[in-house]
């Protein structure tokens, strides 16, 4: 009688490139809770730079607000009010610091361009998170 040998898994964890746990606190984010989050912002983007063009609709200028407040909440706390809301925080090389405002400005242009954001590696993080040396993780 022939027995079925257990193969070792070819398929290695997410983020276990970059050192992250498999899953829990510090492990990499799925794709519908990043894009949630990114949701939040550009709505609250929205309604932020439809405050100063009322009662036009805000058209480009809820891509400046999207920026700002990106660019100040990621440097400020290392997470955007969307990534707040749905438990989510952004690591980067050295850990315990501040994300430099290059990093971030950087970041944020590429996430407005939303292309980089969909093109992902095999632990999933966005073309703009590889360029950064960035990673959104679990809070």
């Amino acid at each position: 009688m022939v027995r079925d040998v257990p193969q070792p898994s070819q398929e290695r964890p997410r983020g276990a490139s970059l050192g992250l746990p498999a899953d829990g606190a510090g492990s990499l984010a799925a794709f519908s809770t990043r894009a949630g989050a990114f949701l939040i912002d550009a709505f609250a983007s929205a309604l932020v730079a439809g405050l100063f063009t009322a009662p036009d609709l805000p058209g480009n200028w809820s891509l400046l607000s999207f920026s700002i407040v990106t660019v100040v909440s990621l440097v400020a706390a290392g997470q955007t009010p969307g990534m707040r809301l749905l438990g989510l925080r952004l690591a980067h090389p050295r850990p315990g610091e501040r994300l430099a405002v290059w990093r971030a400005v950087v970041r944020t242009g590429l996430l407005v361009l939303l292309v980089p954001a969909l093109l992902v590696d095999a632990d999933g993080r966005g073309l703009h998170d590889r360029l950064t040396g960035t990673a959104v993780v679990r809070d």
